[in-house]
């Protein structure tokens, strides 16, 4: 070979040149037609022309490829160093990610992923701040709709008792029910749901959800708040307050502990009921004190209007509460009626006002009656009997009267626990209540004192002669507490006759 010119390296980066040819053919095209000739031995070799005026060609090494072409083993593959990768367009080693480095790559998602979560969080924290100016709207204006300012000067005013009463606010009552948590409800009837809940103070509350109810009936609950937070009687439920920051306002009362009148009578583990006769007749006589009390001795008359054994609760002392005002009616203290649309419940509901719609203290008295016939027999309002039939209890019990099977009816717990001459006080007691026309029946009052005296004389029976004196200062406490709160009895002189009488040791 003459003047060769060999090149070792690539074709874009030769590395080592040496001036020399392959001048044996004229051309690339024609050496490789004689392999045994052909120069460029590599397999990753390429051929190229020398220029066309000059004899001859050279040879170089394919992209990706490095080293000497005219040996067979001469072009290897090129190696890059971590981090980097090979350029295809000229076979060099250039870095990842446009130059960038994998640790900067990281640093870069990280940041990235930061800044997209410190967006989300910030978004959320505007959304969750929007949602609570809004909600503090909405409650602001469900506060006004509910008159909560006139509601927060009656409490205030000289006329409430200071200190007992207030006006909660929502958020008070979400943490006292863990956000009014199923499992933290008491009971559900027609007219909303109770929940159990515990103030900041740990007191344990009764928590009132009334239903929906129409615009009109907000000035009527003011005032039925207005008037119970002026209530105190050990034997109504208490009332603490109400939150009027809901669309319909929520009533905070005592928690009466020990269930109901209903479900101790109704619901005994089998079938065995733990209320002696003394123990019903005392519940009978505090239920009747609580709702005389209502009808006459509060500045205004209030018909409970659901008077039933499921709404007469019972403390830890088995001490009978009054409660459940959702369906009462206020009038003033010289109205005896008012014409309203009829509600209450079936078997307890009063004759008369079913079929006028005349509401008045009396249809209590009826109602009452047939809790009387609940304590004697143990049966409810509306029991079913033998043969699968919905039987009245009350029309049952005066039927049974007629034929003289009353005594039958009786329940077996209590048969030998009460005297002939309590059942005929407690069957003539029943009779006058459930007198169809409501002017027949007696008052409140009325069948108030009877009890007091029919309780007063089995005491005496009952108990040992040196404890009397002990029994009856109490329950004369007691009449003298309500010669003294009701209103328009009648002759002093006769109601002071009446307690010396029946407080009189025999």
């Amino acid at each position: 070979m003459d003047n060769v010119r060999a090149v070792l390296g690539t074709k874009d980066n030769p590395g080592l040149v040496l001036s020399w040819r392959i001048t044996d053919r004229p051309s690339c095209k024609e050496a490789e037609q004689d392999q045994a000739t052909y120069a460029c031995l590599s397999a990753h070799s390429e051929c190229e022309d020398v220029a066309q005026e000059i004899y001859g060609y050279s040879c170089y090494c394919s992209d990706h490829y490095a080293g000497n072409p005219y040996r067979t083993d001469g072009c290897q593959g090129i190696v890059c160093m971590p981090g980097t990768k090979v350029d295809p367009k000229n076979g060099k080693c250039i870095k990842n990610g446009k130059g960038k480095s994998p640790l900067l790559g990281i640093l870069i998602g990280i940041s990235s992923c930061s800044a997209a979560l410190l967006f989300v969080f910030c978004a959320r924290l505007l959304v969750n701040r929007l949602r609570r100016k809004n909600q503090i709207r909405i409650r602001s204006s469900n506060f006004s709709k509910n008159q909560g300012l006139l509601l927060q000067q009656l409490l205030s005013s000289e006329e409430a008792i200071a200190g007992t009463r207030k006006i909660f606010s929502l958020e008070e009552l979400e943490v006292a029910t863990n956000n009014f948590n199923r499992a933290r409800i008491l009971g559900q009837g027609g007219h909303g749901t109770v929940y159990k809940g515990i103030l900041l103070d740990q007191r344990v509350v009764a928590i009132k959800k009334a239903k929906l109810v129409k615009k009109a009936e907000i000035k009527q609950f003011i005032n039925e708040v207005a008037l119970l937070s002026q209530i105190i009687h050990r034997n109504v439920v208490l009332l603490f307050g109400c939150c009027l920051e809901t669309e319909v306002p929520l009533l905070v009362y005592e928690f009466v502990s020990n269930g109901t009148l209903y479900d101790k009578l109704h619901k005994c583990p089998d079938n065995i009921c733990t209320l002696t006769w003394r123990d019903r007749v005392r519940i009978a006589t505090e239920a009747a004190g609580a709702l005389s009390y209502l009808h006459s001795a509060a500045s205004i008359c209030i018909f409970h209007r659901d008077v039933k054994s499921s709404n007469i609760l019972l403390d830890e002392n088995c001490t009978a509460k009054v409660s459940d005002f959702g369906s009462s009616r206020f009038i003033p203290i010289d109205q005896k009626h008012v014409i309203t649309a009829v509600q209450g419940t079936f078997g307890y509901l009063d004759p008369e006002y079913m079929h006028t719609g005349q509401l008045s203290e009396k249809s209590d008295v009826y109602s009452f009656g047939v809790i009387v016939i609940e304590l004697l027999t143990r049966k409810k309002a509306v029991f079913t009997n033998e043969s699968g039939e919905a039987i009245n209890l009350s029309n049952y019990f005066l039927q049974s009267l007629r034929d003289g099977s009353h005594t039958e009816l009786l329940d077996a717990d209590i048969r030998e626990q009460l005297t002939g001459e309590e059942l005929m006080d407690m069957i003539d007691l029943v009779e006058m209540c459930l007198k169809m026309r409501g002017e027949e029946r007696p008052t409140m009052k009325e069948v108030e004192m009877r009890l007091q005296l029919i309780r007063t004389n089995r005491e005496k029976c009952v108990q040992p002669v040196q404890t009397r004196e002990e029994e009856t200062q109490p329950l004369q406490a007691e009449l003298v507490h309500i010669r003294n709160h009701i209103v328009g009895w009648g002759n002093l002189d006769t109601t002071n006759q009446f307690i010396e009488t029946i407080t009189m040791p025999h």
